[in-house]
């Protein structure tokens, strides 16, 4: 029987901070607006959890099957490691994307049907990141899909469902948002760059070089930072964000320089910490602005 804390382990908590800070930022950029409606900005949390735990959980079941995790150096996986079937672990992506499908569905009639469009795009491009016939998260597209979902769509969407338009600082938002969950999959490519290279998983590390990744990841951190800087321009409170710049110094320094599993796992916690502190610092100050 897999334990309730295996389950836990397998939806890989500390990538949660990807799910969160766009809807902070989202949500915070709308009150520049108007009053928030906060039964939406909830219901968009949620959305956006579920659909993380269900990318997590169907690419565990997806690089599972395929033994893409066979010789991975990173924290335990439920399906290569045997503690769960693959059938239980594609059961419960199944389930996470059902949350978030049946959640966005209640948002997107009340706010506009249309968004339903954008929400069967969100499940489909998590459930094909490693799984049908052509994964693209072994073509190299990984980052660009994260950018786009976990950045613009979530961050965006999380405005449009307030006020019904997307305000300058929500797009913005995106990049501060979405640059640092590019770089959380930038430095787990870069920790497993061996074994997808074994694989046959094309990652953009892979494709690329693990220094290229390197510059990536740095750009990715300071993108995040001259976004918050472009939004503080016309909200200056907004600039409060930088006060979570010495975070990112750490994680940059063990992506840059190491390559061994542990330390770039200590990288990717940091940059989690390094995007959710920075989205809450902006939201606060677009809050107070």
């Amino acid at each position: 029987m897999t334990t309730a804390a295996q389950w836990v382990q397998g939806a890989r908590p500390r990538t949660l901070g990807a799910a969160l800070s766009p809807v902070m930022v989202g949500t915070a950029a709308a009150s520049l607006e108007g009053p928030t409606i906060w039964w939406r900005a909830a219901s968009a949390l949620v959305v956006a959890l579920a659909l993380q735990i269900g990318v997590n959980y169907a690419n565990d079941y997806s690089d599972g099957v395929r033994g893409a995790d066979a010789y991975r150096r990173g924290p335990v996986r439920l399906t290569a490691s045997g503690i769960a079937s693959p059938r239980a672990v594609k059961r419960a992506a199944i389930v996470a994307f059902g949350v978030a499908a049946a959640v966005g569905l209640g948002l997107s009639l009340a706010a506009d049907p249309r968004l339903l469009v954008v929400g069967a795009a969100a499940v489909a491009a998590g459930a094909l990141y490693t799984g049908g016939p052509r994964p693209y998260g072994y073509s190299g597209l990984g980052e660009v899909m994260v950018l786009v979902f976990f950045g613009f769509v979530a961050t965006a969407g999380s405005a449009y469902v307030q006020v019904d338009r997307v305000p300058a600082a929500a797009w913005w938002g995106s990049l501060v948002s979405g640059l640092p969950a590019c770089a959380i999959l930038l430095v787990n490519n870069l920790r497993d760059v061996a074994s997808d290279r074994v694989a046959g998983k094309r990652t953009l590390v892979v494709r690329l070089g693990r220094p290229v990744g390197r510059v990536l990841f740095t750009l990715c951190l300071v993108g995040a930072l001259a976004s918050t800087a472009a939004i503080g321009a016309s909200h200056r409170w907004a600039l409060v964000g930088l006060a979570a710049a010495p975070l990112a110094v750490r994680p940059a320094l063990l992506a840059v320089s190491e390559a061994d599993a542990p330390p770039l796992v200590r990288a990717l916690t940091g940059t989690v910490l390094f995007q959710v502190v920075l989205a809450a610092l902006l939201a606060a100050g677009l809050w107070a602005s």
